[in-house]
């Protein structure tokens, strides 16, 4: 989907990621609160499109990055667990 592999829960995408190495950008989809928290961090900003829906671009530049975009992963997992009553 938009040359990116996504990443879901029964029909609800949560995340996705490039399928270009060269692109270093995921997108994870968050509850309102948690975007908001989100966007307080270095190397998060509002999906330049999907905003409005809770998602955001989380830079994945180095391996420090990592730490951080697991645990808002989590968060968006969880979310679409509940979203969908499915088990995950």
């Amino acid at each position: 989907m938009f040359g990116r592999f996504g990443y879901f829960v029964g029909d609800e995408m949560f995340a996705c990621c490039p399928i270009h190495p060269k692109s270093h950008d995921l997108w994870i989809r968050l509850s309102a609160t948690d975007q908001a928290r989100a966007l307080g961090a270095a190397g998060i900003r509002p999906h330049r499109r999907f905003a409005g829906r809770g998602w955001i671009e989380c830079d994945l530049e180095s391996p420090e990055a990592l730490p951080r975009a697991v645990r808002w992963l989590r968060r968006a997992h969880e979310l679409a667990v509940r979203r969908t009553g499915g088990p995950g």
